[in-house]
C-alpha cells in the first residue's frame, strides 16, 4: 500500500476540494491538461507526484451538478478565453513598454494606480469584450430557440414586434455586439479612436464586398476593370497633403516624418556655413508658410539679388527669407523660390528628385521586402528565377508608387503656380495637388491593399480632427465607443448572411472565437467539404 499522505498536506492527486475543480474548470480545458501533463509534468517526478492526473482532470470536467445537469462548460471556456487574453495583452503592452523605453528613446510614464493605467485598462477592455461577447451570442440564440418552441406560442401572440426581433436569425449576431461597449474601460485616448476607426473601415469594407456579391452595386454587369481600392488613395493623399500644409496638428506625424524625408528636392536643411546666431526654418515650418502663402493668394517673388533695397516678402513669411533670399533671380513665383531656390526650373527640379530618390526608395524597400520573403524560402529554391522577377517587381513598382506620390505632389505646387490664376482654387489646389499625386497608384493596385486601406484611416482620423477644429461638427462623448458597437454590428450580421463577404481569414477566424466556436474557418471548411464531395462523386 501506498503510504497515506503526511498530515496537513493536500494532495493535489487526491483531493476533492471544489476550489480546486473550478480553478481546473475555468484555467485549463481536459484537453490542454493532457498535452500539459505530457509533456511537462510527467517529467518532473515532484510535478507528476503533486499535480492530478490527466483521468482525474477527465473526471471532474465530466462531473455533474447537484441537479443532475453538466456543469457548463461554455462558460467555463469563455472565462478562460478572456483570461488568457487579459494575460497575453498585459504582457505584451508591458513588453512593448520596455522596449520603447529602452530602445526607442520613449519617456517613462509617471506611476499611476493599477486600475487607471491604460495598459491594465486596455486588457480589461480587451478580455470583456470577448467574455461578453460570448455570453451575449450564447445568450440570444437560447432565447431564440426558446421564443422559436410550442411552449412560445401565447408569448409571440402577445408581443409580435419583440418576438419578431427576438427570433430574427440576426438577433444573436446583433445582441452579441453590444459587448462592443466594453471598450469604453479604457480611457478616452488616440488608440481607442484608432479600434474605432479600424473596425468601421472593415465594416465598411465587408458591406461593400456582400452588397457586391449580392449584384446590388452592378447589377448583372461585371465590375469595371479599372475600379478597385486603389481609387481610395488619390483622395485620401489630397485630404492628407491638405491637412500637411494647413492643419499640421491633425496631420499624423508618422506620414510628415516619411514624406519630408523623402524629400530631398523639396527640403533645405541649415547649410554648413550659415551662422550660428541666425534662425534657420524648419520643414514644418516652410509647409506652414506655403499654406501662408495660399492664403495670400501667393504674393509675386521679387529677387533680393537683383533689387537688395525692395521690400520682397510680407511679414508674415519674414522666417522663411534665410532661404528665399539667396533664391535664382529668374524665378518669379514665391513658392518656387521656397521649394527649390538654387534651381529656377520645376521640371527639372523634379527630374532631380527621381534621380535622388528613386534608389534610396528602391534599398528601402528591397530591405523591407526581403525580410518578408524569408518564410517563402522554400518557393525560392524551388524556383529562383520565377520568384526574384516577382520581387524585383514589387521593389520597383512600390519605389515608383511613393516617389511618384510624394514628388508629384510636391510639383503640382509649382505647377498650379505657373498655369492657373493666383486666386483661383488659392487652398483647394493642395488637395487637388496631392489626389493627382495619389494616381501613381495605379502602378501597386494589384498588391497594395492594405497600404490603401491604412491611410484612408489615417485620412478619417485627419479629416474628423479638421472638422472638429474648425467647426464643422462636435464631439460626442463616447462617440467611438458608439461607433465601435455599430461597426461590430456591421460585421457580425455580414458575416451571419454570408462569410464570404469577410475576405480576411484571421477576421473570419476572430469572430469565430468571439462566438466560442473556436479559432474556425467557416468558408474554408465549406470549400474543403465541397472539394471532397466532389472528389468523392
Amino acid at each position: 500500500m501506498s503510504p497515506s499522505p503526511p498530515p496537513g498536506r493536500v494532495s493535489a492527486r487526491l483531493t476533492t476540494d471544489p476550489i480546486l475543480k473550478n480553478a481546473l474548470r475555468y484555467t485549463i480545458s481536459a484537453s490542454e491538461y493532457e498535452s500539459l501533463h505530457r509533456y511537462i509534468l510527467s517529467r518532473s517526478n515532484v510535478l507528476k507526484r503533486n499535480s492530478p492526473t490527466v483521468a482525474k482532470v477527465e473526471k471532474i470536467f465530466d462531473e455533474k451538478t447537484p441537479t443532475g445537469e453538466r456543469y457548463n462548460d461554455y462558460n467555463a471556456s469563455a472565462i478562460r478565453a478572456s483570461a488568457r487574453v487579459f494575460v497575453a495583452s498585459a504582457a505584451a503592452l508591458k513588453l512593448w513598454g520596455i522596449v520603447g523605453e529602452r530602445f526607442l528613446g520613449k519617456e517613462k510614464g509617471t506611476k499611476t494606480p493599477l486600475w487607471r493605467h491604460p495598459n491594465f485598462r486596455l486588457s480589461l477592455s480587451l478580455s470583456s469584450i470577448l467574455l461578453l461577447h460570448r455570453i451575449l451570442f450564447r445568450f440570444f440564440t437560447r432565447l431564440r430557440a426558446y421564443l422559436l418552441a410550442d411552449e412560445a406560442k401565447p408569448f409571440r401572440r402577445r408581443n409580435k414586434k419583440i418576438s419578431r426581433t427576438l427570433t430574427s436569425n440576426l438577433a444573436p449576431a446583433i445582441g452579441a455586439s453590444l459587448a462592443g461597449f466594453m471598450l469604453a474601460v479604457y480611457p478616452t485616448d488616440q488608440l481607442r479612436v484608432t479600434i474605432a476607426i479600424y473596425t468601421l473601415s472593415r465594416a465598411a469594407e465587408f458591406a461593400y464586398n456582400h452588397a457586391e456579391d449580392e449584384g446590388w452595386i452592378w447589377g448583372k454587369k461585371e465590375r469595371p476593370w479599372w475600379w478597385g481600392s486603389w481609387l481610395l488613395y488619390p483622395v485620401t493623399c489630397g485630404q492628407l497633403l491638405h491637412a500637411f500644409v494647413f492643419d499640421k496638428d491633425c496631420f499624423p506625424a508618422p506620414f510628415g516624418a516619411f514624406i519630408l524625408k523623402n524629400s530631398p528636392q523639396y527640403r533645405h536643411s541649415r547649410p554648413t556655413d550659415y551662422p550660428a546666431n541666425l534662425q534657420w526654418p524648419s520643414a514644418y515650418e516652410v509647409t506652414d508658410k506655403l499654406g501662408e502663402m495660399a492664403k495670400l493668394h501667393y504674393p509675386r517673388f521679387i529677387s533680393p539679388v537683383l533689387f537688395p533695397n525692395s521690400q520682397t516678402l510680407p511679414s508674415t513669411l519674414n522666417s522663411i527669407s534665410p532661404i528665399t533670399s539667396s533664391a535664382h533671380p529668374l524665378i518669379t513665383s514665391l513658392t518656387c523660390a521656397t521649394l527649390h531656390p538654387s534651381d529656377p526650373s520645376c521640371l527639372r527640379t523634379y527630374i532631380t528628385y527621381w534621380i535622388r530618390t528613386f534608389p534610396s526608395l528602391a534599398k528601402f524597400f528591397t530591405a523591407i521586402f526581403l525580410l518578408f520573403s524569408l518564410p517563402k524560402y522554400r518557393s525560392f529554391y524551388q524556383d529562383p528565377i520565377n520568384m526574384l522577377n516577382k520581387l524585383a517587381g514589387r521593389i520597383l513598382g512600390y519605389s515608383a508608387f511613393v516617389s511618384g506620390s510624394i514628388g508629384t505632389s510636391w510639383a503640382m505646387i509649382c505647377f498650379f503656380q505657373q498655369y492657373i490664376p493666383k486666386s483661383f482654387l488659392a487652398t483647394q489646389r493642395f488637395f487637388l495637388g496631392g489626389a493627382i499625386g495619389g494616381l501613381w497608384a495605379w502602378i501597386v493596385r494589384g498588391e497594395a491593399r492594405g497600404e490603401f486601406m491604412y491611410s484612408a484611416r489615417a485620412s478619417i482620423d485627419s479629416l474628423w480632427k479638421v472638422g472638429r477644429k474648425r467647426g464643422w461638427w462636435r464631439s460626442v462623448r463616447g462617440g467611438d465607443v458608439g461607433l465601435f458597437v455599430a461597426s461590430l454590428m456591421v460585421i457580425n450580421v455580414i458575416y451571419e448572411r454570408d462569410a464570404r463577404a469577410v475576405h480576411s481569414e484571421v477576421i473570419r477566424k476572430g469572430i469565430g472565437e468571439l462566438r466560442g466556436e473556436g479559432l474556425r474557418d467557416v468558408v474554408m471548411e465549406e470549400k474543403k467539404r465541397i472539394n471532397e464531395d466532389s472528389a468523392a462523386a
